[in-house]
């Protein structure tokens, strides 16, 4: 991540920090439970529900979801003629805000690692690998109630906060129908889904959490509602684009922390295999055949390449790869336009075009 973000992160960690905190206090616990520390439970209790999300927030990640998130706010602070003090609190709220979007990525990390059967998550075991899948379940949901607790203790217009919670709760539903696509998709091996069916679900299950941020940032910056919702539009289309791309790492580089071709195994119908398919529809079977053997034999399987091969024959995974890059790219043009005369624009597009490969 460039420099001139670095400020930026550090802040931004420190306020996932003091949220999931390591040490517990108790104006902490009554914040997130409304319980004080003499009733009868222990901290212990509390540790092994918070660990395995803390850890998994600890292992890092891009986070470049809140950093769009704070520099929408930024955006249309410098585009509009509030007080110095004005825009100074509502640069705090955007950063106060960020467990909104940080903790719910963090819960559909550990809720997908399950629901996929992958081991792996940044390079180390996912945590229902390491607490088994009934803690994980339950710690992954807490972070998706944890994150709006944020909206009920920062001193926030009445009015802005329900327009707040509308829109994180309307996300959150968003995000679990495109997980409920994909899970549906996986389960049957035989099913390919269209171009289009696949650009909904991503929209839904990635797109949804870039358009989030974006609708966040662009609210707690003093932004209107329409300005909120063209941007998040347009996040909606960056965050599309960088799921397409990770589908194309999956199968070339290999994901961070994953291995090259898990998403072989989980029978995932990325779009390199739905272009494939488009342009080589007799390859279904040996498709098919690649994904069942895998799920038998686990990522070292040589149906893994078998597939990879398959899907190189064909120039899929490289038309895949220019899509994405497109899509990443025009939209980030749309963002630079948004506020001509507000450098932040310029920086946003930065952000995204430095993560492209």
């Amino acid at each position: 991540m460039k420099e001139q973000f670095t400020q930026r992160l550090k802040k931004i960690e420190d306020v996932l920090s003091k949220k999931l905190p390591e040490n517990f206090s108790s104006n902490w616990q009554w914040e997130i439970f409304n319980t004080s520390s003499n009733q009868e439970f222990s901290q212990n209790e509390i540790e092994k529900l918070v660990k395995p999300c803390r850890e998994l927030l600890s292992l890092g990640g891009k986070r470049w979801r809140p950093l769009l998130q704070v520099l929408c706010a930024e955006y249309v602070i410098l585009n509009k003629n509030g007080t110095e003090v004005e825009n100074q609190i509502n640069l705090e709220n955007a950063y106060n805000l960020v467990p909104l979007v940080e903790f719910v990525h963090t819960a559909s990390l550990i809720h997908d690692d399950i629901e996929d059967g992958a081991d792996t998550r940044r390079g180390k075991p996912a945590a229902h690998i390491t607490y088994g899948v009934d803690v994980a379940i339950n710690a992954g949901s807490l972070l998706y109630f944890a994150a709006p607790e944020v909206l009920e203790t920062l001193p926030l217009d009445e009015k802005l906060k329900i327009n707040l919670y509308r829109t994180f709760m309307t996300e959150l539903r968003r995000l679990h129908l495109g997980q409920s696509m994909d899970i549906n998709w996986h389960k049957n091996k035989t099913y390919i889904p269209s171009k289009e069916e696949y650009m909904t679900m991503v929209g839904l299950k990635t797109g949804t959490l870039a358009s989030l941020a974006a609708k966040i940032g662009m609210i707690s910056g003093g932004g209107t509602e329409e300005e909120a919702s063209s941007m998040a539009e347009i996040a909606r289309k960056i965050g599309i684009g960088f799921q397409v791309l990770d589908d194309v790492i999956n199968l070339t580089t290999g994901n961070k922390g994953k291995k090259r071709g898990d998403d072989v195994v989980e029978g995932k119908k990325s779009l390199p295999v739905i272009l494939h398919i488009e342009s080589k529809p007799e390859d279904l079977e040996k498709l098919v055949n690649c994904f069942e053997r895998a799920s038998k034999e686990g990522p070292d399987s040589p149906a893994v390449e078998e597939c990879i091969n398959i899907l190189e024959s064909s120039g899929a995974i490289e038309k895949a790869k220019s899509i994405s890059k497109e899509l990443i790219e025009s939209s980030c043009k749309e963002v630079k336009n948004f506020y001509p005369k507000a450098e932040i624009g310029e920086e946003i597009s930065e952000l995204f075009t430095s993560m492209l490969l």
